[in-house]
């Protein structure tokens, strides 16, 4: 009995279209198919990707050959000659203050690497670097560190 007190919001039951009752009825004549026609027709029925007859998309697209890296880390790449004109002696070169110097994006991993020349020492901290940056901060006495705050 508790039911009779329960019914459906406002406007959210609406009466099925009555088609091809004349058009007294709003659809009468070609009930909302248009004139003639492939899709006009009872019965009418497409497959997914079926453009009418013109070559379809999946059939325009070049089919390249195997799969792209879908998690691929993506690195913002830093050489030695941009902290060189950047920062001076003594420094501490890390994400922010690469940041603040324009070369790099921010929330973004970092990795140096040794092209151009480096002729201060510097503290670097960047999520990866190649052999030969490492290898020349050493030699002038820096320090290399390596971030794990992403990981």
């Amino acid at each position: 009995m508790a039911t009779k007190f329960f019914k459906p919001a406002e406007g959210a039951v609406k009466s099925r279209k009555r088609k091809g009752r004349g058009n007294a009825a709003g659809q009468g004549g070609e009930c909302g198919r248009g004139h003639k026609g492939q899709k006009s027709r009872s019965g009418f029925k497409s497959r997914p990707g079926f453009e009418g007859g013109q070559t379809p998309l999946y059939r325009r697209l070049p089919k390249k050959p195997g799969m792209s890296k879908f998690f691929k880390t993506h690195y913002e790449i830093v050489n030695l000659s941009d902290i060189n004109g950047r920062f001076n002696e003594g420094d501490t070169v890390d994400a922010a203050a690469l940041v603040a110097a324009g070369l790099v994006k921010a929330n973004e991993k970092i990795k140096v690497l040794g092209s151009g020349s480096l002729e201060k020492k510097v503290t670097v901290v960047a999520d990866k670097f190649s052999k030969t940056a490492v290898a020349a901060i050493e030699k002038l006495s820096g320090s290399v560190v390596t971030s794990d705050s992403n990981e």
